[in-house]
């Protein structure tokens, strides 16, 4: 059984997954609303160590509130780790089967975000979240999940196609995502991650700490700048499209492109920590700039 899903290669694999959900869907968003809509766009979150970790470990239920409005119902299932029982595995396994029979989605995170495209004898086959690059596997094996390694950690998600909202309720809906996410450190993140503009202010204390020329400042950098610069294409389709709030939008865009341009910098391993410092101070002052602007641009919409 195999289902005609692609995954674009995005650095937030999570997105990749929802653009592939969406195509299978038939929804016809672009690159940039998927991720205003959702919300992702605006997020961040950096752990007190810097950890690659970053995108990956935060509550994710305001982001699947958000890209309720779009059409797509997200559900994820409960974490999974090396304690799971071999019954446990079987049923779960019967569960994703009769859902790929129905031609419904279901998708998983372990090490990235992957769908699950449909299965042979020997497992599920798995979509790999970049061109050209062999990882994660692009197989689970039946029973023994050996693809995962000794340690496991994963959820199981599965996608179903919705009503969409009205366009503005789910606009407004992602606007204020980002903003809830930056006021309530409570509402996305765990237990020593960062998000909002405070993110950056542990960003520069793991850079002075000496955590800036590894992995996961590199890592974050390129998965929060890619978010930033898709909020930048998505504020300069909201100007096309409501020209009455162009005015806002452009100046949102353009503190948002400064942040993305400024973490792509960031990402680079050669560039010495003190310049780091610099630019993650200038992105810090436009995304607070950028939310500030923000409740002005809702109320526009209103």
């Amino acid at each position: 059984m195999f289902l005609d899903i692609k995954v674009p290669s995005f650095n937030a694999t999570l997105m990749g997954i929802v653009r592939g959900v969406a195509d299978y869907y038939g929804l016809t968003y672009s690159d940039a609303q998927l991720y205003g809509l959702s919300g992702h766009a605006f997020m961040i979150n950096i752990h007190d160590s810097l950890c690659a970790s970053g995108p990956y470990c935060w509550k994710r239920q305001p982001f699947y509130d958000a890209l309720l409005n779009t059409g797509i119902r997200m559900d994820e299932g409960q974490f999974i780790d090396s304690n799971i029982t071999q019954n446990e595995r079987n049923k779960i396994e019967a569960s994703l089967i009769s859902r790929l029979d129905r031609g419904e989605l279901c998708g998983f995170v372990n090490l990235e975000y992957q769908l699950i495209t449909g299965y042979d004898e020997t497992g599920f086959i798995t979509t790999q979240p970049w061109t050209g690059i062999d990882y994660p596997p692009g197989h689970l094996a039946f029973s023994s999940w050996q693809e995962f390694g000794k340690e496991i950690h994963v959820n199981f998600f599965t996608f179903d196609k919705t009503e969409p909202a009205p366009e503005k309720t789910a606009i407004i809906a992602g606007l204020r995502f980002a903003r809830d996410q930056a006021d309530r450190a409570s509402a996305c993140s765990e237990a020593k991650y960062h998000t909002g503009p405070g993110a950056f202010d542990t960003w520069i204390t793991a850079v002075e700490a000496g955590h800036g020329d590894g992995h996961g400042n590199r890592w974050n950098g390129m998965v929060w700048a890619e978010c930033r610069q898709f909020a930048a294409r998505y504020c300069h389709e909201l100007a096309d499209k409501y020209p009455e709030t162009a005015s806002l939008a452009d100046g949102i865009r353009f503190g948002y492109q400064i942040i993305a341009d400024n973490l792509l910098k960031v990402s680079d391993k050669k560039l010495d920590a003190a310049a780091k410092i610099r630019l993650l101070r200038e992105a810090k002052l436009h995304e607070q700039d950028c939310l500030d602007q923000m409740d002005h641009f809702i109320e526009a919409l209103s």
